[in-house]
């Protein structure tokens, strides 16, 4: 009889320990597109992203590596413009998070659950949401976008003549 309560009370123990961790999301569920839900930078207010602010920005990581991100921008007469900014590659294993040949973090990237991640960037905290639905043709421009930003030679002599004359 002592030995049936002892084993009843280990299992109520071990069934409350279970029930009481957090569930870890696989690093693989970054692959995929992710748009920036908010940012907050360090001492300064809540920034909601998206069509109130007319900015958000994308992520999209494949699962062969590689990386692209882009600012996209509305401005008030609904005109959307894609703002290349990166593609490269990225690394995200044991909680590290490296991209763009950069050097590795901990913990950069936290996978809240399988559609929200929460990263930090320099002391900007940022929340994401993976975005199952969008159409592949505008994931693949996006991803051309950041990809072809090089701006031909032509136009850099012409920028260096007039800009940085």
């Amino acid at each position: 009889m002592k030995s049936t309560i002892i084993t009843l009370m280990f299992a109520l123990l071990w069934a409350g320990n279970v029930s009481g961790q957090k569930t870890k999301v696989s690093e693989k569920e970054i692959v995929g597109v992710w748009t920036m839900e908010s940012m907050q930078w360090e001492g300064e207010k809540l920034q909601k992203c998206g069509r109130e602010m007319g900015y958000t920005q994308v992520k999209y990581y494949g699962a062969d590596g590689e990386y692209a991100s882009a600012g996209i921008a509305m401005n008030k007469d609904g005109k959307c413009v894609v703002i290349p900014q990166e593609y490269g590659t990225y690394y995200l294993r044991d909680g590290w998070y490296m991209e763009m040949g950069r050097k590795p973090l901990k913990d950069a990237i936290v996978l809240v659950d399988k559609v929200t991640y929460k990263g930090k960037w320099k002391n900007r905290h940022d929340v994401w949401k993976k975005q199952t639905k969008m159409p592949d043709k505008l994931v693949r421009y996006i991803v051309d976008c950041c990809k072809t930003k090089e701006v031909p030679k032509d136009i850099q002599q012409l920028i260096k003549q007039n800009i940085f004359k």
